[in-house]
């Protein structure tokens, strides 16, 4: 289980090589997907990737937590974050349920 994760070069590669498009144009696609689903996440605050998952913005409150080195307490302000939220079937098509 020591394989490299596909480069994005490998993966328009691919997508060219199964649509039977020139490279160009699926990098070309690519490049969109990705921004499409960056301008509907901050608008929405969320993008659905059927079959895959989605992305959701959420937003995490203030809370306490402790600065490791010294112990001391400190606040930690409230902040927007994005999530990935793999979708059912994705996951068990990766990770089979145990029965």
């Amino acid at each position: 289980m020591a394989t490299k994760p596909m480069t994005k070069t490998q993966i328009v590669a691919e997508f060219a090589e199964t649509m039977q498009v020139p490279k160009k144009q699926a990098a070309a696609w690519f490049d969109e997907l990705a921004g499409m689903a960056v301008r509907e996440t901050k608008k929405n605050g969320q993008f659905i990737l059927p079959g895959l998952g989605k992305l959701v913005k959420s937003i995490r409150n203030a809370r306490k937590g402790r600065n490791p080195q010294t112990g001391e307490e400190i606040q930690i302000p409230k902040k927007t974050v994005v999530k990935f939220r793999v979708a059912k079937a994705c996951k068990d098509a990766v990770v089979p349920p145990k029965k």
